[in-house]
């Protein structure tokens, strides 16, 4: 994938992310897939393993955005930069952080998704 395709993909898939639509999402990732978060270290593997997380993690939050900051193409997709604006009761955190993905016939094969996870959790905590 070059640049211009890349934003092309990211755009629909961080829209994806917002709004609890995860059967919206899930469509980006293979039926193999593989997925890894900060909540999930060891990875989930599959997409009906993948769609089950997504759909309680979208409930939970409803309202983020997500946006594209910076993408860097590799030889098997692209890594992505990132910002997230998430509401977390009376506040909102902006978190940066990164995905490493794996592209194979359109779909997402491997997407690990990395980012300090200290402010959210903090922002959590106190709420």
């Amino acid at each position: 994938m070059d640049e211009r395709e890349i934003i092309e993909f990211c755009k629909p898939w961080l829209v994806a992310w917002s709004g609890n639509k995860p059967e919206k999402l899930i469509e980006f990732y293979s039926e193999d897939a593989f997925y890894l978060d900060p909540a999930k270290p060891k990875g989930l593997k599959g997409r009906e393993e993948i769609f089950q997380y997504f759909k309680k993690l979208l409930a939970a939050n409803p309202n983020w955005i997500w946006e594209s900051v910076e993408v860097f193409p590799t030889k098997k997709g692209f890594t992505a930069k990132w910002k997230a604006t998430i509401p977390v009761g009376t506040k909102v955190i902006i978190e940066y952080g990164m995905d490493i993905v794996e592209v194979e016939n359109g779909k997402m094969k491997r997407n690990e998704v990395y980012f300090n996870t200290s402010n959210l959790l903090s922002a959590l905590k106190n709420e």
